[in-house]
């Protein structure tokens, strides 16, 4: 993976030299960011704004494959996967802090390519990368990610607003990050068996895509701002729609009905999907990874936005006795029920 004719091994450079290897081209771009990188702690101010940060951990073998995942879209992606919680929040992310665990197999030249990729992501975003920590590991690659962001109180989106009869909306299609993922493994496993065979992945650019460089949507938080629309509830789709419906109709003690026949679903996936042997809905509902965006609106805000083509209207929320149900296009109804991508269960080998 790292075929270079040269390789620089990082031990020569120690910890605060790798640092400051990485970071020393880096330019801040928020007026919040007081102190980036170079001190004990960042120092930030988001003066009469609320704070937003979250966390997440991405590990080798169990998130990520290296076998077919290039290092700049692994860094591309991890950073825009905690972007995508801040926005999930109604919110705005402005800084982000970077931690790397990674064992002695991996060159400069190798942590240089993921952090070019976590780089490229920040500058397009608008996002100052302000601190961070490395370390060895004995475990593979492990990225851990801490977004920081910031909204007025009254802007903020959690998923416990939900009310009867609200409208439920996700942004862009979904499935395609699972699809594109089953793809992926495929070839993998065709090249395994036969290393002069190369990947066929010719015409599937867009589900390739939407697993190895999924995009946060900050343009659905601006749009949505735009035309005046506070979401009701707000999360997005790592997990798959099921699991994220339920987030929300639980946390906001509700139920919900969604229609299949309006799940959005592009028809690159749907039709590998049927190549795999799989249900395109099901990939849907369980796949995960889309990071698009599934909110709830008022009926009132509808005529708002009837007409923006990327969000779809797919269900709308009920009682909370009246369960959390899913009707096909024939017209059966199905209990929804979690049972996406699981952490603990699933490892990408």
């Amino acid at each position: 993976m790292f075929e270079q004719t040269e390789k620089t091994e990082i031990a020569n450079l120690g910890e605060f030299g790798l640092i400051h290897h990485l970071t020393q081209h880096i330019n801040i771009k928020n007026k919040s960011t007081l102190k980036g990188v170079g001190d004990d702690a960042a120092v930030l101010d988001f003066k009469n704004k609320k704070t937003l940060i979250s966390t997440d951990m991405l590990l080798e073998g169990i998130h990520f494959d290296l076998a077919f995942t290039p290092l700049k879209h692994l860094g591309y992606k991890a950073i825009q996967v905690n972007l995508s919680d801040i926005y999930a929040m109604n919110g705005i992310a402005s800084q982000v802090t970077v931690s790397l665990g990674f064992s002695s197999k991996f060159p400069l030249e190798a942590i240089e390519e993921l952090y070019a990729g976590m780089l490229l992501a920040c500058e397009k975003f608008n996002v100052d990368l302000i601190g961070g920590d490395t370390t060895s590991s004995r475990q593979g690659l492990v990225i851990s990610i801490t977004s920081i962001g910031y909204a007025d109180e009254k802007d903020i989106c959690y998923r416990n607003g939900a009310e009867e009869g609200d409208l439920i909306c996700v942004s862009g299609d979904l499935g395609g990050a699972y699809v594109g993922l089953q793809l992926l493994e495929r070839e993998k496993q065709v090249f395994l068996t036969n290393p002069k065979i190369q990947p066929d992945l010719e015409g599937k650019d867009y589900i390739v895509e939407r697993q190895l460089k999924p995009e946060a949507r900050i343009d659905i938080v601006d749009l949505l701002a735009k035309m005046k629309i506070k979401p009701t509830a707000m999360i997005d789709v790592s997990d798959g729609l099921a699991s994220e419906i339920l987030h929300i109709t639980r946390q906001s003690k509700k139920g919900c009905k969604i229609y299949e026949e309006k799940i959005p679903l592009d028809p690159m996936t749907a039709d590998t999907a049927r190549e795999f042997g799989l249900d395109p809905t099901v990939c849907a509902l369980n796949g995960g990874e889309d990071y698009e965006l599934l909110f709830t609106i008022k009926q009132a805000d509808y005529d708002k936005m009837k007409h923006d083509v990327d969000i779809s209207i797919i269900g709308y929320i009920t009682e909370e006795s009246a369960g959390n149900y899913l009707i096909t296009k024939s017209g059966n109804i199905h209990e929804i029920k979690a049972q996406g991508w699981n952490a603990f269960t699933s490892t990408k080998s």
